[in-house]
This record gives C-alpha cells, structure tokens and sequence, in this order.
C-alpha cells in the first residue's frame, strides 16, 4: 500500500487536492482529523460544518506556494494519467520546463499539454509506468 494510504507521507509529498483522512470547517477553515462519514460528524468548535478536506472544482488547490517552488528547483517533472486541461496543474510543466526540468508525460493519450513536454509515451498508465521505472533502475 501507499505510503499516503497509511498515513505516512513523506514530508516532500504535497497533497494539492486535500486528504481523505481529515475534514475541513466551512467556517473557519480549520482542519481535524476525521476518518468516518461526515453526515455524523459534530459541528466543528466554532460552530461551523464540516466537509471533506479537498479542493472542489473550481477552488484553489493547497499548498501553492510550496508547489511553486518545487516546480522551481525540480530535475524532472513526470505528468501521469492526467488530461493536462484544468488549471493551475495544467501550466505546471510549464514552469518546471522553464526552471530547466526534463519533462515527460505518460498517458492513456495526449493530453491537452502533449506539446509542452519534451517526451511523451501513449499508452495505460499500467503498462507504461513499470517500463519507464525499469528504465530508470537500469534494467
């Protein structure tokens, strides 16, 4: 299992569209750790709901500064299984390619942004993904 599954994120993983495991206050946006149905979850302290604590279509996602500047100083930037279509993700090859990153995208097919990585591979994500780590590991 993932180590985000189990709770265990590295401290360099950045989770730009929230958590499963925690809840978000519509009011005053403070964040509890929450693993069970929220339509039996109590008000937070301040009175307000609770929601889940990820980033709706149309909402900012978390943690863009810290994105930016990974993006800023990363080697190389892989986009996998991704239609390249919503901003702000879509532009983030982008800036990687600026900051000097490789860039790859590997994809059931092109995405939107096809044209702004320097390689591309087509094709299911299960098929592609092993082959490209083998590749990496040297074998």
């Amino acid at each position: 299992r993932a180590a985000a599954e189990l709770g265990e994120c590295p401290p360099r993983l950045l989770h730009m569209h929230g958590e499963h495991r925690s809840a978000l206050c519509a009011r005053c946006a403070a964040r509890q750790v929450w693993t069970e149905p929220l339509s039996g979850a109590p008000p937070c302290g301040c009175g307000g709901t609770l929601r889940p604590d990820v980033v709706w279509f149309g909402e900012i996602p978390y943690q863009m500064d810290r994105i930016a500047a990974a993006l800023a100083r990363c080697d190389l930037f892989v986009s996998i299984g991704t239609s390249g279509a919503v901003y702000p993700a879509a532009g983030f090859v982008a800036v990687a390619r600026r900051g000097g990153a490789a860039t790859l995208e590997l994809n059931l097919e092109p995405s939107a942004g096809t044209r702004h990585f320097a390689e591309a591979r087509h094709g299911p994500a299960s098929v592609l993904v092993p082959a490209w780590v083998e590749t990496l590991l040297g074998g």
